[in-house]
């Protein structure tokens, strides 16, 4: 099976576009097949997140690597390594709530940036399960948020 390093790197080479045209092809597949198919980066899990377009007010879905954290998920917003910051995450800090699946389950969530202690040990946590954020790292000049998605009653 092919590394995270290779995930990250093939993923940063397909530019913003690449990765937006991946982006309508694996929210179909996810859906029909309840993240069987396309949920997964490596041995990392996607979840599709659906927030608020904080220009046009439609609903935005983007497949996006997780890690949960008993009722919490928790993003970082690399977008493999490009410099520009994910819709998603400038939709969340627009409109903190949103909607993710996992596999067929759909639930509201609202989004908050980590900070400070909790911030250092969700990425160390985000990284033991995908080694490919550090590599994007070495491409950013921006330092990534760490979104935690928490339930919404």
């Amino acid at each position: 099976m092919p590394s995270d390093r290779f995930y990250s790197r093939l993923s940063s080479s397909l530019g913003a576009t690449g990765l937006r045209w991946t982006g309508k092809l694996n929210v179909p597949l996810y859906r029909l097949s309840g993240g069987r198919i396309a949920g997964k980066v490596g041995k990392a899990p996607l979840l599709l997140l659906t927030t608020t377009g904080r220009k046009s007010g439609q609903p935005r879905t983007a497949p996006v690597v997780y890690l949960a954290d008993g009722e919490r998920l928790v993003l970082i917003d690399t977008n493999a390594g490009n410099e520009r910051l994910p819709a998603w995450s400038l939709n969340l800090s627009a409109d903190p709530e949103a909607e993710v699946e996992v596999g067929r389950r759909r639930h509201k969530v609202r989004g908050r940036v980590a900070e400070g202690e909790e911030r250092s040990e969700l990425w160390r946590q985000h990284i033991e399960q995908f080694a490919g954020f550090d590599y994007y790292l070495t491409l950013l000049e921006r330092t990534p948020s760490v979104w935690v998605l928490e339930p919404v009653a």
